[in-house]
């Protein structure tokens, strides 16, 4: 469970703007998924099985309005539900009302896992490729689990607000840190090891 921060409200022009944006079927299934994770717009495409500028467009409007925000990492650009804004909370209202049932997000849902399982299978192909140097790494160094240990014993069970990991690599501190957070970010200069990263995080919930 996470520890959320209090929202800006929205203004009355904030909402129409938002609900405009969310109401068009191809716009609230892109919110529906972003929902559920950093998405790119190759990975929306093969989602929904729609074109390129035309996913371009829907993200543009919904990223206007507050909905979704951009998250750029090297050359690629990723898309999430807004966290913070008074477009967070006209999208968290919209998306408390989409059902779990319907047929057409149940399946965009199965194809967001097939997505994430690609993206996994990737991130630990690179990992394996790389094992030893990280082996070599983790060997000069104390055990980890009693790194971990001893860090969730000093931060007890205060929260911890918004938590910046700066040099994330396998995203293990964000995996472990993150239930505690408000809002939690990873840094690495390594596009291969944010993939990592992000595919840990998906596994983890």
């Amino acid at each position: 469970m996470t520890n959320e921060s209090p929202l800006t409200p929205p203004s009355l022009d904030q909402v129409l703007a938002g609900l405009r944006a969310a109401g068009e079927d191809t716009r609230l299934r892109l919110l529906a998924l972003c929902a559920r994770g950093d998405l790119t717009v190759s990975d929306l495409v093969r989602i929904l099985g729609q074109s390129q500028p035309r996913i371009s467009r829907h993200l543009k409007v919904l990223c206007e309005s507050g909905l979704l925000e951009r998250l750029r990492e090297g050359s690629w650009v990723f898309y999430r539900v807004a966290l913070d804004g008074p477009g967070a909370v006209v999208a968290r209202r919209v998306l408390g009302l989409l059902p779990d049932s319907d047929a057409i997000l149940s399946l965009d849902r199965q194809r967001l896992a097939a997505v994430q399982s690609e993206r996994a299978e990737s991130a630990a192909g690179y990992f394996a490729e790389n094992a030893a140097h990280w082996d070599a790494i983790r060997s000069l160094h104390v055990d980890e689990a009693e790194v971990e240990a001893l860090l969730l014993k000093r931060l007890g069970d205060r929260p911890l607000g918004d938590l910046v990991d700066v040099g994330t690599g396998t995203g293990r501190i964000l995996t472990l840190l993150a239930p505690k957070a408000s809002r939690a970010l990873g840094v690495d200069q390594s596009r291969e090891m944010l993939g990592i990263a992000r595919a840990a995080l998906e596994h983890a919930g």
